[in-house]
């Protein structure tokens, strides 16, 4: 049985996450979606919130689990008893960062293999800390993100502002 790690903050998800969810669903079967709590990035969701977003879009795909984590990446692989981390590379840009990581994962252990996918044509640009930038500057984010999730973005950018 194949199980993939598909790391990351997701904060928020996108279209381009779930597009690589979907398509890894094809190729793996398991895919654990694992939520990086990760303050160091600042994230405008707490873990929970952001588990609970995920585990919506994911809803009724029988093979995706969605967990947090926190630490070091291939020690949550090994604890999942997995031997694949998935990535996307949405530019050339993203290459040299990930070829960083899957290296120094490899170095680490040598059993774990990094895959990586491109994302469909339509979400090649979406990254989530853009979407939060225009989406706080008032901008439309929807052909970005699932209705629930904009929904829930706004709410949340409203909640920010009225503290501020």
């Amino acid at each position: 049985m194949s199980k993939a790690i598909y790391p990351g903050t997701f904060d928020p998800i996108t279209n381009g996450h779930t597009d690589l969810i979907v398509r890894a669903t094809r190729i793996f079967d398991r895919i654990v979606v694992a939520i990086a709590a990760n303050p160091d990035k600042n994230p405008l969701f707490t873990v929970d919130e952001r588990i609970a977003m995920v585990k919506q879009i994911c809803e009724g795909m029988n093979s995706v689990e969605v967990v947090g984590f926190d630490g070091l990446l291939i020690n949550f692989v090994e604890e999942q008893n997995a031997h694949v981390v998935l990535r996307g590379l949405r530019a050339v840009s993203d290459f040299e960062f990930e070829f960083q990581l899957a290296s120094a994962n490899r170095r680490l252990n040598a059993e774990i293999e990094t895959v990586f996918l491109t994302p469909s044509e339509n979400h090649t640009f979406t990254a989530a800390s853009l979407v939060k930038e225009i989406a706080a500057f008032g901008g439309d984010v929807s052909s970005f993100l699932d209705p629930r999730i904009n929904r829930i973005l706004s709410d949340k950018l409203e909640q920010k502002r009225s503290k501020s």
